[in-house]
């Protein structure tokens, strides 16, 4: 599963080509425009009262750019960012370590937040108000509590599951902005400068022929990108034209519509072993060799979105799309 190139997960991979690609200010990124309006107000305003940016919280799916806008922030405010997420703050002394090495200004930004335990969002809670920092010292009846002055700095939080977080963590943040897939234009722009920066020639029928199959996402743009610019240096000339383009991400099994070959199993079952649905999730599952909360959590999703298929009280159904898909006919 972590290895389907169609995967909007991060890996070690994707962050040594993110981290070449990343733009560095709000007027490199592309798309999210209400989100880049919002921010670019509010920065502004923050700079000329030379005030901290309000707390930001970022959220929707994954491989949208959450952590880019991050640092786009920290740039556009001239400050530094610090980098981490909420699994690996495990202790109140692994928070205390962090912010109080900031300085004024500073971002923090904390990827997968809703992740935090919450016995760290309660030593939260004071930083992001005050500013400060309650530590309990010792254990037992010589245990006591020492406060933490910390300089103002602008906490940027990071999640895909935004109901997951706690009702008083997210009413601290100042600013909510939510990220939305990218359309299709969008995404041809960014495989367009990321050609650039590979130093990779292409012409734009090639840069919408991988835009239409990345699931409405940069990072699997940028991945699907890697890899047909692999295909044309081994195959062509090096150049990336439609017809390359269209023949290499065949070979990496990913259709016009962004499916690989997961999907297109998923999908299939449920026409041709059980008419379409409806068909019950654990069926399904044993069916095609998976767990539940895989298909569930992972593979449903960008389907249901797509309209391949529905969910009903009674099961799983495969709609017309699906269908028409790959070539049969609805009865």
């Amino acid at each position: 599963m972590s290895n389907r190139i169609i995967s909007s997960d991060a890996d070690e991979f994707d962050d040594q080509i993110e981290l070449s690609l990343r733009p560095q200010k709000l007027s490199q990124y592309i798309g999210q425009h209400k989100v880049k309006e919002n921010l670019k107000i509010f920065i502004e305003a923050a700079r000329q009262r030379e005030e901290c940016l309000d707390h930001v919280l970022l959220y929707g799916p994954p491989g949208l750019g959450k952590t880019t806008l991050a640092t786009i922030i920290a740039n556009e405010m001239n400050v530094n960012v610090r980098l981490t997420s909420g699994p690996a703050i495990e202790r109140p002394g692994d928070l205390a370590a962090i912010v109080s090495s900031l300085q004024p200004g500073d971002v923090l930004f904390i990827d997968e937040i809703h992740r935090l335990p919450r016995a760290i969002e309660e030593v939260l809670y004071p930083a992001m108000e005050d500013f400060c920092l309650d530590i309990v010292v010792g254990k037992g009846p010589e245990a006591r509590s020492i406060r933490l002055d910390l300089p103002p700095f602008t906490l940027v939080g990071a999640t895909t599951r935004v109901g997951a977080l706690s009702a008083p963590l997210r009413d601290r943040f100042g600013v909510l902005l939510r990220l939305d897939f990218y359309d299709e234009q969008s995404l041809e722009n960014i495989v367009i400068r990321s050609s650039k920066l590979f130093n990779v020639e292409m012409d734009q029928k090639a840069a919408n022929e991988i835009a239409k199959r990345s699931r409405g996402t940069p990072r699997i743009a940028n991945r699907l990108l890697k890899r047909v610019r692999d295909y044309a240096q081994v195959l062509g000339d090096g150049t990336i034209t439609e017809e390359l383009a269209a023949q290499a991400l065949e070979l990496l099994q990913v259709d016009p519509r962004g499916l690989d070959h997961i999907d297109h199993n998923l999908l299939i079952s449920m026409i041709e072993r059980f008419g379409g649905g409806p068909v019950g999730l654990d069926t399904l599952a044993a069916s095609i060799g998976e767990e539940r909360v895989t298909i569930e959590d992972v593979y449903e999703p960008y389907l249901l979105q797509m309209g391949f298929i529905q969910r009903t009280p009674r099961g799983r159904v495969a709609t017309t799309l699906a269908y028409e898909h790959f070539g049969y006919i609805k009865s």
